[in-house]
């Protein structure tokens, strides 16, 4: 019997399915799929981590608690930042332009040989390490003109709403 296909979600794919943006599409789809048995989910304890101080940073203690709570009734296997996890992430992070958080990403879909979905741009830096699938990204209608959005979107969300300019697409 041929062996599962896997799927590593990382924080913008994980803040993509919750806010619903482009991207949630594809989520749902192999979310579905886990659930049905014909595929594994996994994310890093320290993508979750991130995930849910971004979200409590935005609003609140109670969205973050909600946050966690739709994540774990999910057909996700959270990974452990055990000692290994560690050591490899940090391995990553010494060698390629991406968030320690994102190496934890990477480092998990490594070690169970699966497919990363992201469309965090960061991660074209370790491409030759591991498969990418690209997800949808946000748009942003400036005047008459719909522009892709280049920064992750975990970035866009550490910013304050009175520190983001939207028209430039900058922080000010």
């Amino acid at each position: 019997m041929a062996e599962q296909p896997a799927f590593v979600l990382d924080t913008f794919a994980l803040l993509a399915y919750l806010k619903d943006e482009p991207a949630a599409a594809r989520i749902e789809q192999v979310l579905e799929q886990a659930g049905k048995g014909k595929c594994r989910l996994f994310a890093s304890v320290m993508n979750l981590g991130e995930l849910l101080y971004i979200t409590e940073r935005r609003g609140g203690i109670s969205k973050a608690q909600d946050a966690l709570a739709l994540i774990r009734q999910l057909p996700i296997e959270i990974l452990p930042a055990d000692e290994q996890a560690v050591f490899a992430a940090a391995h990553i992070k010494a060698s390629h332009a991406l968030s320690y958080a994102d190496a934890f990403a990477v480092a998990a879909a490594m070690h169970v040989k699966a497919v990363l979905l992201t469309g965090d741009p960061e991660f074209k830096s370790v491409e030759h390490l591991i498969q990418v699938e690209w997800l949808a990204k946000e748009k942003w209608k400036i005047g008459m003109k719909t522009t892709e959005y280049t920064e992750p979107v975990s970035k866009l969300l550490s910013y304050g709403e009175a520190d983001w300019d939207k028209k430039n697409r900058k922080k000010k």
